[in-house]
């Protein structure tokens, strides 16, 4: 296929050169009805190529087939069979793809370490969770994704099952065997969906983990807008093979989806697939060596343990690493992630990617230059002295988290039913022992700690109001402080 074409870009192109004239939404009519206060901020480029998709950049009957054509030359660059594009991220595609294999009250087998949008795609649908536990490193605390043979224990267990579901890679970059995983759900008659979220650039060096569609994914999705270069929530998700229709998942995205799609977002998909069929190797190359001095930079910072492949992979661990995340340990440095977070934006405006009780990560991509990392750099030596002056080691707030068997929630009722049922709000002392009614996830990384029907018991409970008084954001609860906790009424 020519992808040198960017069939919405060229579609747009056309619409400005043959003076369009749309008595159709947006109401700003390209800008002229936008508040100057507005357009100042936003630019009138923006206003300008905001405009239909149908009736606007193709016409009434969408007779130019100018999305399809993009779709066709995205699936042909990341070897898929079907790819569809979404204007909402990837937690809509994620749900997409759930709902094209289960449907209300069938089984999922699910890695447990699911991004919330998973969960949300749950409560809307009803399909059961079958959770397959990660593997867990007890010195780091933290999560990798769950080994082949997991996924095959769980749905030896479960034979109704209409699939599994793995997250790859984490948001730490850590990656699952999806060769192995494919090949289990496969053997028995079953789709594996892999939500790729922080994978959009796998598919374009092969210096990088295996990518879905490579690996035999039949679904997976990708958030462009995370490590490639779309608008935020541009989304793609793919598909090959015969266990998921095509028919079918496109069908799910419209049940989910906007009527009014951003042509803006459609532009920035189509626009990066090109990019990267014609540049992306040796952008990501460019990536990957500047991403080993950063990395090899931060190690020589006293306090600093960079995470890479001997930290996070290996036996009981993950099966590879994106090196892109420049994921660093801070727990000697004698602060938190989340208060180094704080510091680095009020001090120099350094926006971290990721923060947790004794961590930070500074994604890195194609985009990122010595212009960009130097300032990290300066601020990453800066807030090491800082940290040295006001407090020394041992002074960061106490977070207490869970041994992996206390983070073992019972799941008692499905989460659609404990979401959607009676409940009250309680003080969180009174919270243990009872059924959670709402998710408890700490953000980010967007991992529930607690789900709508799990059993809350007192070490997670301890684990979030800890979190919460060192920093922990824990967005979607009730209460967000979690002094009190929604949870199910129960006779």
């Amino acid at each position: 296929m020519d992808h040198s074409r960017a069939p919405v870009l060229d579609a747009l192109a056309a619409y400005h050169q043959e003076g369009q004239l749309p008595f159709t939404p947006p109401g700003h009519k390209q800008g002229r009805g936008a508040d100057p206060r507005v357009r100042e901020v936003l630019g009138d480029a923006v206003f300008r190529s905001d405009v239909l998709a149908i009736s606007g950049l193709d016409d009434r009957a969408s007779g130019h087939g100018v999305l399809e054509h993009a779709q066709e030359l995205m699936a042909d660059a990341v070897h898929a069979e079907q790819t569809f594009f979404s204007t909402c991220g990837s937690s809509l595609s994620v749900k997409s793809a759930m709902l094209a294999v289960a449907g209300p009250g069938e089984e999922l087998v699910i890695a447990r370490d699911a991004h919330k949008s998973v969960v949300s795609g749950l409560i809307l649908s009803g399909v059961r969770p079958i959770w397959v536990e990660p593997r867990w490193d007890p010195d780091r605390h933290l999560a990798h994704p769950p080994p082949a043979e997991a996924f095959a224990a769980r749905l030896d267990e479960h034979p109704e099952a209409r699939g599994a579901l793995v997250t790859s890679p984490t948001p730490y970059g850590g990656t699952a065997d999806l060769v192995a995983i494919a090949a289990v759900c496969h053997e028995r008659g079953r789709p594996l969906i892999v939500d790729e979220a922080w994978g959009a650039h796998l598919p374009f060096h092969p210096g990088l983990p295996s990518w879905a569609m490579d690996a035999g994914a039949d679904v997976c999705v990708t958030s462009v807008h995370k490590m490639g270069a779309g608008l935020e929530q541009g989304s793609v998700f793919h598909q090959q093979g015969d266990l998921v229709h095509p028919t079918e998942l496109k069908a799910r995205e419209d049940l989910l989806g906007t009527t009014s799609p951003s042509v803006l977002i459609y532009a920035g998909l189509d626009g990066w697939r090109r990019q990267m069929v014609e540049h992306g190797r040796d952008l990501l190359q460019n990536a990957l060596d500047l991403a080993e001095r950063v990395r090899e930079e931060i190690a020589g910072i006293p306090g600093f343990a960079v995470q890479g492949r001997a930290e996070f992979t290996g036996h009981g661990r993950a099966h590879d690493l994106d090196p892109l995340p420049v994921v660093i340990d801070i727990a000697e440095l004698g602060t938190t992630g989340y208060q180094a977070a704080d510091w680095l934006r009020e001090h120099h405006r350094i926006n971290l990617h990721l923060a947790d009780h004794r961590r930070i990560s500074a994604q890195l991509t194609f985009a990122d230059d010595e212009d960009t990392v130097a300032p990290l750099l300066s601020a990453l030596r800066d807030l090491r002295d800082h940290v040295e002056r006001t407090a020394g080691a041992g002074h960061a707030p106490r977070v207490a988290v869970p041994s992996p068997e206390d983070l073992r929630l019972e799941l008692v009722r499905p989460p659609r039913e404990a979401f959607f049922g009676d409940a009250e709000q309680v003080p969180a002392a009174e919270a243990v022992g009872r059924i959670c009614a709402e998710m408890l996830t700490p953000y980010p990384p967007g991992i529930p700690a607690v789900l709508p029907g799990e059993r809350i018991n007192a070490p997670v409970m301890e684990y979030l109001r800890t979190g919460v008084d060192a920093g922990m954001v824990i967005p979607d609860a009730a209460d967000p402080t979690v002094k009190t906790v929604r949870v199910h009424r129960e006779p």
